[in-house]
């Protein structure tokens, strides 16, 4: 059998190809969410390793910021370009779901060898389910707590951590220091999510909710918050820090206090150089009603992925890897069937002993299809008390007259 020299080149050149391509269709999975952009997270450390270890699937991961992610969603999903998997802050959810932009994944997981819906805490489950069928799986769950340095409390002839917002004022008093910079509380009160997830417990406590925000005691919190702004106790920028800049005030020693959560306990045993523990979130009045925000982010599929069944591969594969993501990225599972290890570092764990009891005390927000109008009139009350624009009560009957409209459809 005789080759010519164009044949010849023509075989070379077709085995190169062969040799070059997979013997198998790749298949490209698109996954959005927050973790990544102000450090490595749970979305982006677990896409990397899915994508290394599956030959025929590439994982292309996008980091978008908290404030962005759920805009930036709603335009690509109008315009075919959505993601194949997203990740939500738990009230956006419902947002979604209730659009028939999610998948109905009810029966893929009722048949997984891998997810366990029973395996799930109430609240976290209800925030991915809508009309009776799941539409994604809880990320993890959190809620948020005061931290307190104890070095500063001592100093200060203080021997507990405040157990109402009273007391939390008359501290703030006591352990400010211009001097040294130092402030007697921060938290965050911007105007966004994370402003509404630091006051809706207040509003809880006080016997509101969603549906229910001026209230009495609400008006009163606000006031003291506002207190706290006028007198130097809290440093302006609250009105404008998220709760991660906002703690890396107390981590730094220029805060007394901190209101935040568990995703800050890794971040404060490396950095804070002081003693520093955690006490359950101030009540209203002593002994008074407890509530805490229910946080934590929410995985799902959206509904126009050409991928289904490989998009809810790599969901198992999340979920297989969710004992991992308190040891390394300080989450808590929003599964009961997870128990977390003893890191032998003390702060840490009477940290984490002090958030899981709150956890029975933190409230959902939402959820309802319409969470960010709500979430923007709660939001907006609170920065209109809190920068002087209205009193306290007019700003939440503002709130309140706009809630009750988006109830009321």
């Amino acid at each position: 059998m005789q080759f010519t020299k164009h044949g010849l080149l023509a075989g070379l050149a077709f085995g190169a190809l062969m040799a070059a391509s997979p013997a198998y269709a790749q298949v490209t999975l698109k996954v959005w969410s927050i973790d990544g952009v102000d450090r490595p997270g749970i979305a982006d450390t677990f896409s990397k390793e899915f994508d290394d270890a599956n030959d025929d699937i590439v994982v292309e991961y996008r980091a978008i910021p908290f404030d962005e992610i759920v805009n930036e969603t709603l335009r690509a999903f109008a315009t075919g370009n959505a993601p194949d998997i997203v990740s939500f802050d738990n009230p956006d959810f419902a947002l979604f779901s209730s659009r028939g932009a999610m998948l109905d994944i009810t029966d893929r997981v009722a048949n997984s060898e891998i997810i366990g819906k029973a395996d799930y805490f109430e609240g976290p489950l209800n925030s991915v389910t809508w009309d009776g069928k799941l539409f994604g799986l809880p990320k993890y769950t959190d809620t948020i707590g005061i931290f307190y340095n104890k070095d500063m409390f001592e100093a200060a002839g203080l021997t507990e951590p405040p157990t109402t917002w009273d007391q939390v004022a008359e501290y703030a008093e006591k352990l400010t220091d211009p001097a040294n910079n130092v402030y007697g509380v921060t938290f965050s009160a911007r105007a966004g999510e994370e402003g509404t997830f630091q006051f809706l417990p207040i509003i809880q406590m006080s016997g509101g909710n969603a549906d229910k925000v001026n209230t009495e005691g609400a008006a009163r919190v606000l006031d003291i918050w506002k207190s706290l702004i006028d007198n130097g106790y809290a440093s302006r920028d609250v009105l404008s820090l998220g709760q991660w800049d906002s703690t890396g005030v107390f981590n730094s020693g220029n805060a007394a206090m901190a209101i935040s959560g568990p995703w800050e306990i890794d971040r404060m045993v490396e950095d804070a150089q002081f003693d520093w523990g955690v006490a359950l979130l101030p009540t209203i009045e002593e002994g008074g009603e407890r509530s805490s925000a229910l946080g934590g982010f929410n995985w799902g599929i959206m509904a126009n992925t050409q991928h289904p069944d490989e998009a809810f591969r790599l969901l198992e594969f999340f979920v297989d890897q969710e004992d991992r993501i308190f040891p390394e990225f300080g989450n808590l599972p929003a599964r009961g069937d997870i128990e977390l290890p003893i890191t032998g570092e003390a702060k840490k764990d009477d940290a984490l002993k002090v958030f899981q009891e709150m956890l029975q005390y933190a409230q959902p927000r939402g959820p309802h299809p319409e969470w960010q109008r709500i979430s923007k009139a709660i939001y907006d009350a609170e920065q209109q008390a809190l920068t002087g624009q209205m009193p306290a009560m007019d700003a939440l009957n503002q709130a309140q007259a706009t809630i009750d409209t988006i109830f009321n459809q």
